[in-house]
């Protein structure tokens, strides 16, 4: 009896085995780590690459920049420009099983508006008020007609989370977020790991292939690669440009690039905090000039990026149709920095310039150092983690900060919060009232040419007071297991969990 028992459960096992699930985890290295999870105070692009997988949007971007429903299904314009109204897709639940409604948007649209502290304020500026139509309708009522609205809910200020966790846990829900999207917190070990687990009621789960996503941050780019080449990681962002020639002819991983839609750059501090009446760049636009016309841009392209790079100056690539024609790249002149340099009475200024612990950064600024020596400044190179080098320049406590800015689909997203009096992402403490009017302006107008016309009169002002030098525009570099279908490199730079399958 006992062997016909043995029998007869083997039988059972084998007839099962066809419709037994293997448990799939997808491990991802990311070139930092994350601050908070909390898109209305989020402000990092590796939190951004996160929330790819956490938190659903009202709509998304596809590769082409084309803006695309998610958690919104459609949008109308009023006559006047000046209401949104959005219909909003049925039967979604947010991970803790509440439901996702109308009035759970006005909730997020208000929260990311009204916060202290919130993010999101500059970019939801416009929106003066948000009505729940009917359960699944929702109406944006704007100041004043603004073009970069919905381009903005195609990020963070689109982001949705579940109200109630939301109330409950208060100025923590960064450490514990429940949101919309396909995959739910687990943990965060900060500097180790983030991991998220399936919710098995996404709405579109059957795009969904994986059980777990673990997030690794691994600053290093030769020890991220290094942990994909060992079979530790399935895929990993920002690879090091030096490394793609030699990855190309690797069989077993495949690699994918694409230009962004931000900008790397150099943010100066003229008015924030005590530090910037001790900063030499600060003080005078001349030494700031002096400071541009030390660098290379092409130089920094090929030394720095391989090549991995676009040419720039402003906050779009050159090729972008809002890009200001008026403001062409300026090219290296020593002769002129030094004349300047001496004309302000400081031919061997010395400042600090921060930078995340991230290799790309490090060695843009080394380069930078090295250029800007030969025009007579003294540079020193400060690094620090990504969340420490954050809460300086929210302090206001450096001289410069080497900026990487991932981008958004609408330009005023790389503009507006950087150079508006007191927006949140104002880092450099720049405040023109002629430069506000403009964007303000830039904001109000829909017609391309006209739009354009405004950006070139802002160029003309901002790229003269320095605030920001503009370098180039990188390639986002990706690499991961051959294996790994249904990878999508979009001009964001983020990896897009729907549709990626992993072939055992």
């Amino acid at each position: 009896m006992k062997s016909m028992s043995r029998s007869f459960s083997l039988a059972l096992l084998l007839a099962l085995a066809p419709l037994a699930v293997v448990s799939q985890t997808l491990r991802v290295g990311i070139a930092e780590d994350i601050e908070t999870l909390d898109p209305t105070f989020a402000r990092t692009f590796a939190e951004r690459i996160v929330f790819n997988a956490l938190c659903d949007k009202l709509f998304d971007i596809d590769d082409k920049v084309n803006i695309v429903p998610q958690l919104a299904t459609g949008y109308e314009w009023s006559a006047d420009g000046k209401a949104l109204t959005l219909k909003l897709r049925q039967g979604v639940t947010f991970q803790d099983g509440e439901k996702f409604d109308a009035a759970a948007v006005k909730f997020n649209l208000d929260r990311h508006r009204t916060t202290p502290g919130s993010n999101r304020r500059g970019e939801l500026a416009p929106v003066a008020s948000v009505d729940v139509v009917d359960p699944y309708t929702v109406r944006l009522n704007l100041s004043a007609p603004s073009s970069p609205v919905l381009a903005q809910l195609t990020d963070r200020a689109g982001m949705m989370v579940s109200p109630k966790a939301a109330l409950a846990a208060g100025d923590k829900f960064g450490s514990r977020p429940v949101c919309a999207g396909p995959f739910k917190f687990v943990e965060r070990v900060a500097q180790d790991r983030v991991v998220l687990e399936r919710y098995p009621q996404y709405w579109n789960k059957d795009a969904i292939h994986f059980d777990r996503v673990i997030y690794r941050p691994i600053p290093d780019a030769t020890v991220r690669l290094a942990n994909l080449r060992s079979g530790q990681l399935d895929f990993i962002e920002r690879v090091a440009s030096s490394d793609m020639e030699k990855l190309r002819s690797d069989k077993k991983l495949k690699t994918s690039h694409t230009t962004e839609i931000g900008y790397q750059g150099i943010t100066i501090n003229l008015g924030r905090g005590d530090q910037a009446s001790k900063n030499p760049l600060g003080r005078d636009p001349r030494v700031r000039e002096a400071f541009e016309l030390s660098l290379d841009r092409r130089g920094l392209v090929q030394v720095v990026m391989d090549g991995e790079a676009q040419v720039g100056n402003q906050w779009v690539a050159p090729g972008n149709p809002y890009y200001a024609q008026n403001m062409p790249v300026p090219g290296r002149d020593l002769a002129r920095a030094k004349a300047l340099l001496k004309e302000a009475g400081v031919p061997n200024p010395s400042f600090t310039l921060l930078t995340t612990n991230t290799s790309e950064q490090q060695r843009l600024a080394e380069v930078v150092q090295a250029m800007a020596r030969e025009a007579g400044f003294d540079v020193k190179i400060q690094v620090a983690e990504m969340a420490t080098s954050r809460q300086m320049e929210d302090r206001g406590a450096y001289d410069a900060y080497v900026e990487a800015w991932s981008g958004r689909a609408d330009p005023d997203g790389n503009l507006f919060s950087f150079y508006g009096c007191k927006q949140p992402l104002n880092y450099a403490g720049y405040c023109s009232p002629e430069t506000e009017a403009l964007l303000n302006q830039s904001r109000a107008v829909r017609d391309t040419a006209e739009r354009k016309k405004v950006y070139e009169r802002i160029a003309a002002r901002v790229l003269k007071d320095r605030a920001i030098l503009y370098l180039y525009h990188r390639n986002w570099l990706w690499a991961y297991d051959a294996r790994l279908a249904g990878v999508r490199n979009g001009p964001d730079g983020l990896l897009h969990v729907a549709g990626l399958k992993l072939a055992r």
